[in-house]
């Protein structure tokens, strides 16, 4: 059967989002992710810490990739920027409302589908690292800890930072998914929930040594 003009352009679309997105890592090797809300301002604390540990990271040859917009992907972007020693990568994709390109990249794609870009967003990194965020942020998180727990990414690290954050979150899996049954309690391991940027940094830091 012929297929039809729409279809053809469909399958384009998806095969570009991942060899476009795929000749960004073209010699980029030691990346970590940060994933987080598009809707927190830059003048917020939680901007300023997420700032701080990229360039940290950066500054030690780690590069930085997020999903290119603003809020807490700005902050990320613009601390690799600032170290000026690796590339800060921007996987973007254009949405009705909040999402514009930051202008702290140093390569980026913009990208059709969200699931392509879910998984480009991981697929070369060691760790990620997830700020507070709202429902685009958790479908991230989700989406990762799924790839992690059925092993379709190896050895990735997944730190939540702030435990006030993500309490109740932790809870409902803890209270609820655990105690139905609905995972076993060695999968609530394939996170760390912590409020120690320091720690998070050298955790990192040792993935490379």
């Amino acid at each position: 059967m012929t297929e039809c003009t729409e279809e053809i352009i469909e399958k384009n679309k998806i095969a570009d989002d991942f060899n476009c997105s795929e000749k960004i890592f073209d010699n980029v090797k030691n990346c970590v992710t940060f994933f987080g809300s598009a809707r927190t301002s830059q003048d917020k604390k939680i901007c300023d810490l997420a700032e701080k540990l990229a360039f940290n990271l950066a500054s030690k040859n780690i590069n930085i990739v997020t999903g290119g917009g603003g809020g807490i992907m700005e902050a990320a972007n613009r601390g690799a920027f600032k170290a000026k020693t690796v590339e800060s990568i921007g996987l973007n994709i254009l949405i009705p409302q909040e999402q514009r390109l930051n202008p702290y990249t140093t390569r980026n794609h913009t990208f059709n589908y969200f699931f392509s870009r879910k998984y480009m967003l991981v697929k070369h990194s060691s760790a990620c690292v997830v700020f507070p965020g709202g429902y685009g942020t958790l479908d991230e998180l989700f989406e990762i800890i799924i790839l992690v727990q059925t092993k379709k990414l190896q050895n990735l690290k997944i730190y939540l930072y702030g435990t006030n954050f993500w309490r109740d979150l932790i809870s409902f899996i803890e209270n609820t998914l655990l105690k139905e049954g609905m995972i076993n309690k060695s999968e609530l391991e394939v996170f760390t929930l912590t409020d120690d940027l320091e720690f998070i940094e050298k955790d990192i830091l040792k993935l490379f040594n």
